[in-house]
């Protein structure tokens, strides 16, 4: 299993790996690439947020502001959004503003608050630009993962074992640096695949939990467990419909113009920022305008290193009084903080260049595991015969040797595991299918 798996899903992890590395480092490329608009030379006092809002609407005045996020840092600059019918429907125009001079200072679009940058990478990554058939291959390298290193740990150990019978060095963890050619090659590939292994079986989790497949069976078990994501209610109590708004409010787009620009002008965003630092929702925050009458604003804590947690509260645009509010350590259930956090440090942002450097070291360690594990397989190979042979698969029959009762139990979780990862399962078919036709042709005496 260790073999073939490898063999043919190697490729896929390898991209992944090494897609996955460039998008932790995003966060760090992006600093330089895009110095000129998130970073500002700090001033005395900062302006108002609404007058920094009103800036960026007067610069784009027939687009919709939908939110802010105020300067993160001194030397930061604010973003103010905007919806764009031009662009994705996840996408908003980003407008960069000064908020000492309040000099507008361009503009990118942004994809849930990434930069150009890192969703082109995050795609990358993702789909391989591909779309949605793209995810097809990450899910696949995912759900692989922990298999072929759980597989490989299992092969590592029983040879330590097999060395140390007969009394030989024997280490799980280092090099036997006397030996050569293939042993060589083993040997690193079976101590680097340890010292990575926790790393590894990490990303394959937290990678599955937001693939197409796999992903959709752990959400419905979240949701069985009441372990679902909170969702903060904006909603107004004793609101009521504005005449000629249109039925069910679906939007800015069935507001009346003059009325949305009134709307979005008197919103005070400093007090409901400072409503919502009061309430322990601290910097740096994301403000999201009301998509529609009797709304409340929201208030959200975004990604910063180190810190845990990802409160959010609803504040009355006219009292800037408290509504509603979501409390990290109160509301979230733990499965739904650990999907959260794990995430998180799946994509390298929550413990900053710490977190960014470590994805760096596992990624550099798999391409290593990976590599030597092919040039094992070419090391193997015959060395008489066609130029072109290749290496040896293992013996065939394991099963066979195993009891009964073991092989029932493997059977049974199998399936187990191919219901919940999809890819994998359906992929193990196309394996076993595979292994036994070239069983059949070699007992038939075929060649």
């Amino acid at each position: 299993m260790h073999f073939y798996s490898g063999a043919l899903v190697g490729p896929f992890i390898l991209i992944a790996a090494l897609t996955g590395a460039l998008y932790a480092l995003a966060p760090t490329i992006e600093r330089v690439v895009y110095g000129d608009v998130i970073t500002v030379e700090p001033g005395p006092a900062a302006l108002p947020l609404s007058q920094q809002a009103a800036v960026a609407r007067a610069a784009f005045p027939d687009l919709e502001m939908s939110g802010m996020r105020p300067a993160p840092t001194p030397d930061g600059s604010t973003r103010v959004y905007f919806t764009d019918r031009a662009l994705g429907e996840d996408d908003r125009r980003a407008v960069f503003v000064d908020p000492y001079s309040g000099r507008v200072l361009g503009d990118e679009v942004s994809w849930f608050g990434s930069l150009p940058l890192s969703t082109w990478l995050d795609g990358l990554h993702r789909n391989l630009q591909l779309g949605e058939p793209g995810r097809i291959y990450s899910e696949l390298a995912a759900s692989w993962l922990s298999v072929i290193a759980l597989g490989g740990l299992y092969l590592w150990f029983a040879r330590s074992r097999t060395e140390r019978r007969r009394a030989r060095a024997g280490s799980l963890l280092t090099v036997d640096r006397r030996v050569t050619g293939r042993a060589r090659t083993l040997n690193w590939h079976g101590a680097t695949g340890v010292w990575v292994l926790a790393a590894l079986l990490f990303l394959s989790a937290t990678g599955i939990t937001w693939s197409t497949y796999a992903g959709a069976n752990f959400g419905a078990i979240q949701a069985a467990l009441n372990s679902d994501t909170p969702e903060l209610d904006t909603a107004l109590a004793g609101s009521q419909t504005p005449a000629g708004t249109g039925e069910g409010h679906q939007g800015h787009g069935q507001m009346p113009e003059a009325t949305e620009r009134d709307a979005v002008g008197s919103i005070d965003f400093d007090q409901a920022v400072k409503a919502a630092n009061d309430a322990g929702v601290t910097a740096p925050v994301e403000v999201d305008v009301p998509a529609e009458p009797g709304h409340a604003i929201g208030v959200t804590e975004v990604d910063l290193p180190y810190r845990l947690t990802s409160d959010a509260v609803a504040v009355d645009p006219a009292t800037g009084t408290v509504t509603s509010a979501v409390d990290y350590w109160r509301d979230y259930p733990l499965v739904a903080k650990l999907t959260d956090w794990g995430i998180r440090g799946h994509m390298g942002n929550l413990f900053g260049l710490l977190n960014q450097f470590v994805l760096l070291c596992v990624a550099a360690g798999l391409l290593t595991v990976i590599v030597r594990g092919y040039r094992m397989w070419w090391q193997r190979r015959p060395t008489r015969g066609s130029d072109w042979a290749v290496g040896r698969p293992p013996l065939r029959g394991g099963i066979r040797r195993l009891h009964p009762a073991a092989v029932a139990g493997i059977v049974v979780a199998t399936v187990a595991l191919g219901w919940f990862l999809p890819l994998l399962g359906i992929s193990l078919a196309a394996f076993l299918v595979v292994d036994l036709a070239i069983g059949a042709v070699k007992a038939h005496g075929v060649r």
